[in-house]
Order: C-alpha cells, then sequence, then structure tokens
C-alpha cells in the first residue's frame, strides 16, 4: 500500500511568501501582481472596501482557492499543504447553526486539525481550549448552544476557536466585526500575545486604527495600492483611493476619519 511522502516545512521561511502573486477565480482576476514577505512573528493588514480582494488574497493563503499566478509560500510550504500551522477564522460560520453545538464544541474544532474529526482528545487539547475560551472572556458560556448567543458572543467563539489550533499562523478574516469595546480589547490582547510567542498574524480588516498597529498594512481596491509599516503607509491618499476617506486631525491632534465624494472624471 502506497503513503504519500511527508510536507516539507522550511521552519526559518517567512510566513507568507508570494511574488507576483495573480489572485482570483477561473473567469475573474481580483488581484495581480502581489509582492509581499511576512516574517515570522509579524503581522500584516489586507485593508480595503468589500470586493477589494481581501477575503480573496486570505483563501488562497490557506488553499481554499488556488492562484491565478505567481509564486506562493505559507510556513514554509504550499498552501493548504500545512493545515496544522494554519488557523483561519473566515467571516461565515455555519456549523453552529446545522450541528447543536454547545460553545465550548465549537473550539474545541480548532483541535480537529491535529487529530482529525474522529481522533480522540488529550487533556493538553482541553487545556488548550479552556485557555482560549478563557483569554476571551467566555469560559462561562462553555456549556451554552452555540445558535443561542449573541453575534458578538459567537464571534468571540470562534476567535477562541482559531487560538486554540496554536497554529503558527492566524489567518483572520474581519475578526472585530460584531465585537464589543471589552471583546476587541480581548482580542487586540490575544494578537499581542500570539505575536509574542512567535506566531504570525494576517487580517483581512476594515479597522483603520488596528491596520496601523500592525508590522505592514496592505491597502487593496483590486490592485495593491500601498504596502509597507501600518503606520507609514495609511496616509490620506491611500486611504483615498481605497475608502473614498480621509484622514482629518482635530485642535487636540486626535485622528478622525471623514467621508469624501470620489472625483468623477470625463478624460481618457
Amino acid at each position: 500500500m502506497s503513503t504519500n511522502p511527508p510536507i516539507l516545512i522550511d521552519a526559518a521561511a517567512p510566513a507568507v511568501c508570494a511574488k507576483k502573486l495573480t489572485i482570483g477565480y477561473p473567469r475573474e482576476t481580483v488581484v495581480s501582481e502581489i509582492t509581499v514577505s511576512v516574517p515570522r512573528g509579524d503581522s500584516l493588514a489586507l485593508v480595503g472596501v468589500n470586493g477589494s480582494g481581501k477575503s480573496t488574497l486570505l483563501k488562497t493563503l490557506v488553499g481554499l482557492i488556488p492562484a491565478l499566478a505567481g509564486e506562493l509560500e505559507v510556513v514554509g510550504a504550499l498552501p493548504g499543504k500545512a493545515p496544522r500551522q494554519i488557523a483561519y477564522l473566515s467571516q461565515f460560520h455555519n456549523a453552529g447553526f446545522i450541528l447543536p453545538l454547545r460553545a465550548v464544541d465549537a473550539v474545541r474544532m480548532g483541535r480537529y486539525a491535529n487529530h482529525g474529526l474522529l481522533g480522540r482528545m488529550t487533556s493538553e487539547d482541553d487545556d488548550l481550549v479552556r485557555e482560549a475560551m478563557q483569554r476571551m472572556g467566555i469560559w462561562n458560556l462553555a456549556g451554552m448552544p452555540l445558535r443561542t448567543l449573541s453575534g458578538g458572543q459567537q464571534q468571540r467563539i470562534f476567535i477562541a476557536q482559531a487560538l486554540a489550533r496554536r497554529a503558527n499562523l492566524l489567518a483572520l478574516d474581519e475578526p472585530t466585526a460584531g465585537l464589543d469595546a471589552a471583546g476587541k480589547e480581548l482580542y487586540q490582547q490575544a494578537l499581542r500575545d500570539e505575536l509574542c510567542r512567535g506566531a504570525s498574524v494576517v487580517i483581512a480588516t476594515h479597522d483603520i486604527e488596528d491596520a496601523m498597529l500592525c508590522d505592514q498594512a496592505m491597502l487593496l481596491a483590486r490592485k495593491v495600492i500601498a504596502l509597507g509599516p501600518g503606520a507609514e503607509v495609511i496616509t490620506p491618499e491611500a486611504l483615498l483611493q481605497a475608502f473614498g476617506v480621509v484622514i482629518t486631525m482635530n485642535k487636540q491632534q486626535e485622528m478622525g476619519i471623514a467621508v469624501v465624494e470620489r472625483e468623477h472624471g470625463h478624460g481618457c
């Protein structure tokens, strides 16, 4: 009986390395010519409106859809070839409404990549699940049916699921959606802790302030508008291209966001 060869993973390779990458779908190119490297232990924010390419890039990184062209390695392997190394948080979560899951069951799913769906969980797995739920302030909800929880509580559950994976790369799509101020603070602390332990993080977000805290930010509008340290590349000009917004400063030099209408040119 033949066996699959082991997946070789270069532990010294960047968490993400893309060269002239084109992403999209068979009949639709979404973004072309993406070149970016995310070192181990660093964070990258993907910033843009819906349809700008953020979610498509995340799905390509985790191997859910193939790249159309170019080169891409994720945690030292081809996309999708190192599932234990990656925790992916999607925008959409259907399992809790199809299956009668408790909150703790949903978080335990973060450990399945290590054992398989029918594999036996260990005491270490149980500890990681409890720790992840405590970090997101939801251990008291462990026995509650997932479908009875509020949207913000469910989002905390799914963030805890990603944390429980103990992955080397966290790929998170709009992780703060639905979170209240307390939940967002717990999420931000959890992210800092993940980076401190050496994990890398790629987030797709509309949150400009979160993006400015990342080591790198990529502004997308079906093309790469800007790439570099968040605090440097998120400029009024870049935001205008990506969102149709500009940064304003009040007399106390506090940052704000003002929405402006894009110019409508009529020339060639």
